[in-house]
C-alpha cells in the first residue's frame, strides 16, 4: 500500500495505491473516489465492536476497499478542511482522538479504549488505540504537526490528533488558580503528557470553530 498526501495542508486528499488483492479499511464516508476495479465491502466488525465505535464518536460501519485484477486507486478525505498524516504502526502504537481516524491497513486493528480520561479530555467518551503492524492515516482540522515530548508537555485537548501509546497523560484544568479561573480563561481542559514520544496536534479546534461560526449565523426563522 502506498499513500500519497496531496494538497496539504488545508484541502488534503489521501491518494492510496493498492496492489492486486491488497486492501485498506477506511472510516465510513471517507471515500472521495476509487478506480473501477476496486471492490468495497461494508462491515461493522461485530455488534459489540461496532457499538464501541459508535460510543467512540466513530461510525458504526467501516469500509474495506480491495483492488481486483490489477493496481487500484482510492481517494480519501475528511469532513473538515485540514491536513492528513500517514503513520507507521508496529514498533510504535498510537492512541487516536475519536474524530481523527481516517483509514488503516487491514493488518492494523483499531479499537475503542474505554477511559474516564478520554471522556474528560475532549477526545470523546472513548479514544482509539492501535494494535498490529502496518499504517494508519489520521486527519486534522487545519494543519497537522508532530510535537516531541521529552519529559513533560501540555496540550489543549481540542488540538489533539494522536499520540504515542507509551506516553502517560493526565487531564486537568489549564489554570492553577482554580476551575473558575480556568473556565474564564477560555482554555478549558488540557492534557499533561509525560514520557518520551510524539504528539500530533492540529492547528484549529473544531469545537471552538463551530461555536464561533454558530454565533455569527442569523436566528432560524419559524
Amino acid at each position: 500500500m502506498q499513500v500519497n498526501v496531496l494538497y496539504r495542508p488545508s484541502q488534503t486528499v489521501a491518494q492510496v495505491w493498492l496492489q492486486p488483492n491488497e486492501s485498506i479499511m477506511a472510516e465510513s464516508g471517507a471515500m472521495m473516489g476509487m478506480s473501477t476495479n476496486v471492490d468495497m465491502q461494508t462491515q461493522s466488525g461485530g455488534f459489540m465492536k461496532g457499538l464501541k465505535r459508535l460510543f467512540g464518536g466513530e461510525s458504526f460501519f467501516r469500509n474495506t476497499f480491495t483492488a481486483q485484477g490489477g493496481q487500484g486507486e482510492v481517494l480519501l478525505t475528511t469532513p473538515l478542511c485540514g491536513d492528513m498524516a500517514v503513520l507507521d504502526v508496529g514498533q510504535r502504537q498510537w492512541q487516536i482522538s475519536n474524530s481523527a481516524f481516517v483509514a488503516s491497513s487491514t493488518t492494523v486493528d483499531v479499537q475503542t479504549q474505554g477511559s474516564g480520561k478520554g471522556f474528560f479530555s475532549g477526545a470523546g467518551l472513548f479514544i482509539l488505540g492501535t494494535q498490529g503492524q502496518g499504517q494508519i492515516v489520521v486527519g486534522s482540522f487545519g494543519a497537522i504537526e508532530p510535537v516531541n515530548v521529552n519529559g513533560e508537555l501540555i496540550i489543549d485537548t481540542g488540538h489533539l490528533v494522536c499520540w504515542d501509546a507509551n506516553l502517560q497523560y493526565t487531564v486537568g484544568k489549564a489554570s492553577n488558580a482554580g476551575w473558575i479561573a480556568s473556565f474564564l480563561s477560555g482554555e478549558g481542559l488540557v492534557c499533561h503528557f509525560q514520557g518520551q514520544g510524539q504528539v500530533y496536534v492540529q492547528t484549529r479546534n473544531a469545537q471552538e470553530y463551530g461555536s464561533t461560526v454558530g454565533r455569527m449565523l442569523p436566528p432560524v426563522q419559524k
